[in-house]
């Protein structure tokens, strides 16, 4: 070890082993290997690490996934640690692809200053609410799944069932009629009473359903209003919208550098996109799009029923705006 060598670690990251590469700030290779993805391999990752010099940083490929525990643990130790993109396609065609050579492309990247976002750490009460978000979006989609399939086997049922039953209507209509239907379990055999248990059944999994995502709503309502209760005071800014926002952000907002930050980070950033004769802007089409959507939402509802949100839609209307730059500015006036 040369305790004046200042060096930066890449890692290349996958569920069972993660690959380090360490190079000193002349971009020099100093060496290379693969550690196992747990605990105690992140230590004897950092040990070795150490041998070579005093790390400066550490870029991590996927700490949102696979990267996630190294980063706790790095960021946990004071360790400046950097989230890396994965490897332009044009420098794999020309390097080729291995685990070694990422993990060296990870740590030129951060030499080479283009990685130089933090990553977003999980571990505090934001991270609950992305958990409880995961789970009551799982379950939201296996709900119309499953009312989907009541409506199409509905239409498949035979004449006389078929008959007392809504194939249209609103879906917890749908869900409580096929409820109430009685099977015989002697008749199976007959393609009625075969399909009253079959829509009975999948009426009780939507039914099931509906009640953990109440159960969830309650759970998530509670811990935003915890944790953002300005922001769930704000006109238009629901749970549901809060909450995708907050998870935007993490559970260390100090990665943010400025409201701008946040702006790109929701991909409401407005970027130049003038030619010629042509002076405008458009929105950053990157970022984190669940956030885009709650956003979006927010300002679609504030210009419903807004007065000076409405004010200004008819000011800018009467400019011969349209409707997506009109939108654009309370998009990140909401930022």
């Amino acid at each position: 070890m040369s305790p004046n060598r200042r060096i930066i670690v890449g890692v290349d990251t996958h569920s069972a082993t993660h690959c380090a590469a360490v190079i000193d700030r002349n971009s020099c290779l100093l060496g290379s290997d693969e550690f196992a993805a747990s605990e105690g391999g992140y230590r004897r990752l950092l040990r070795w690490a150490r041998t070579f010099g005093r790390i400066d940083s550490v870029g991590v490929e996927g700490t949102g996934a696979y990267g996630a525990g190294l980063a706790r643990q790095l960021a946990g130790l004071d360790i400046e640690v950097l989230e890396v993109p994965r490897p332009d396609r044009r420098l794999r065609r020309n390097r080729g692809e291995s685990d070694p050579i990422d993990a060296e492309s990870a740590a030129r990247a951060v030499l080479a200053g283009t990685a130089t976002v933090a990553p977003m750490l999980a571990g505090g009460p934001i991270e609950a609410i992305r958990t409880l978000r995961i789970a009551r979006s799982g379950a939201i989609k296996a709900k119309t799944t499953a009312t989907n399939t009541l409506r199409a086997m509905i239409i498949t049922a035979p004449e006389p069932l078929r008959a007392q039953l809504p194939a249209g209507g609103l879906p917890n209509n749908v869900i409580g009629a096929c409820l109430c239907l009685r099977p015989d379990p002697a008749e199976l055999h007959d393609p009625t009473e075969a399909t009253k248990a079959a829509l009975r059944r999948v009426a009780a999994r939507a039914h099931a359903l509906r009640e953990e995502i109440a159960v969830l709503d309650r759970q998530l309502s509670h811990l935003v209003v915890e944790v953002a209760p300005t922001v769930s005071a704000t006109f238009a800014m629901g749970t549901d919208t809060t909450n995708a926002l907050l998870v935007a952000i993490g559970d260390n907002p100090d990665r943010l550098r400025s409201e701008a930050a946040f702006a790109r980070l929701c991909g409401v950033a407005p970027i130049p996109a003038s030619s010629g004769k042509t002076n405008r802007h458009r929105l950053h089409r990157g970022g984190d799009r669940s956030a885009h959507r709650a956003l979006h939402i927010s300002v679609v509802v504030n210009m419903r029923y807004c007065e000076s949100t409405r004010a200004y839609v008819e000011r800018s209307t009467s400019e011969e705006l349209s409707k997506p730059e009109i939108i654009r500015c309370p998009k990140r006036y909401l930022v």
